[in-house]
């Protein structure tokens, strides 16, 4: 009976939202080819997903950053990884320092969040004694394109433009953390909701600043959650007829946590796995399989179980049960 309950109100919660549109498949293969389609694009894309799974630390590199500029509390810098749309190349972050003792939180909110999420957890941890970085995600508030209102380029029918995007979320991350180096900090974490979950499991992979990372809601799978979830019925209405699930989850393996867990092993990197029992959006058993994962890898973990389902986290008690469960984790972890 708890379970119908939830998924009702799953269900409710996610209808609130009355924008979602249907955009056209599109294999995408310009966004990351600079701007060349391909002949074949398919084939182009499977392989390039091989390429970059195997080669991701050079997949994740990028230039240094030269034109930071904090205006108050507000952080600007230009993308490392820039796009065709002007307005989503640059970054824009909301700093939140405190007496942290050289620690600090990159804070990465979920899908379609508004310019003001997460602004409260931030506060949290501050009052937990941890600085803290919002960074809004590609194609998000600030950086939307115009005539867009919802940031559906981040995630969408359009495989190679969503590679681009969750590539580009990580290298701003990292070029986040180059310019809280030159503040003078030196305990660095990462604490992702939803889709910034995933970005923050691969930029935790990937840079070896990062000690602690907290995963809100957590997939092995960036295809699966697509293919599965009640917040992207509006994609995979696109995606049903142009392309199966076995294809979709190896063209997006590079943005998929699982491709990753292995360059964990041996780090010594600490990992808060979050997952909702009644999640209707990462369905639990594609969290099950992650947990599995940290465990037959021997990777240093914690879980915790939340009683309810992806939007209820975000409601009143269990956001502030999360908020405390999480800031707890990262202040014990750095």
């Amino acid at each position: 009976m708890l379970s119908r309950i939830f998924y009702l109100w799953e269900k409710h919660l996610s209808r609130r939202d009355t924008n979602r549109t249907v955009r056209s498949f599109e294999w995408g293969t310009d966004f990351v080819r600079d701007g060349n389609p391909a002949a074949d694009q398919k084939t182009y894309l499977l392989n390039f997903a091989r390429e970059a799974v195997a080669g991701s630390d050079v997949y994740h590199s990028y230039r240094p950053v030269s034109d930071y500029k904090l205006d108050g509390n507000h952080l600007t810098f230009s993308s490392p990884l820039p796009t065709v749309y002007p307005r989503n190349n640059t970054v824009h972050a909301h700093f939140f320092p405190a007496n942290s003792g050289g620690r600090v939180v990159i804070v990465l909110p979920q899908w379609n969040c508004n310019a003001q999420g997460h602004m409260a957890l931030c506060r949290m941890l501050n009052l937990f004694g941890l600085s803290a970085l919002r960074l809004s995600l590609p194609y998000h508030d600030l950086r939307m394109p115009e005539g867009l209102v919802r940031a559906d380029y981040m995630l969408s029918p359009n495989l190679g433009r969503t590679l681009q995007a969750i590539r580009q979320a990580v290298i701003d991350s990292r070029a986040a953390i180059d310019w809280l180096e030159t503040l003078g900090y030196t305990r660095f974490g990462i604490l992702g909701t939803s889709i910034g979950s995933c970005v923050a499991l691969i930029t935790h992979a990937h840079d070896p600043r990062l000690a602690a990372s907290v995963q809100n809601h957590i997939s092995a799978y960036f295809a699966d959650v697509v293919w599965e979830g009640i917040s992207t019925r509006h994609v995979r209405e696109s995606l049903d007829g142009n392309i199966k699930l076995d294809e979709l989850r190896e063209i997006w393996m590079p943005i998929s946590p699982m491709a990753f867990f292995k360059k964990l092993a041996g780090t010594g990197k600490q990992t808060l796995l979050v997952h909702a029992l009644y999640d209707h959006t990462f369905p639990p058993h594609l969290s099950q399989v992650v947990l599995r994962e940290f465990q037959d890898l021997h990777l240093p973990h914690s879980t915790f179980a939340l009683r309810c389902g992806h939007y209820t986290s975000g409601v009143f008690p269990f956001n502030v049960i999360l908020g405390l469960a999480m800031c707890r984790y990262l202040r014990q972890k750095l």
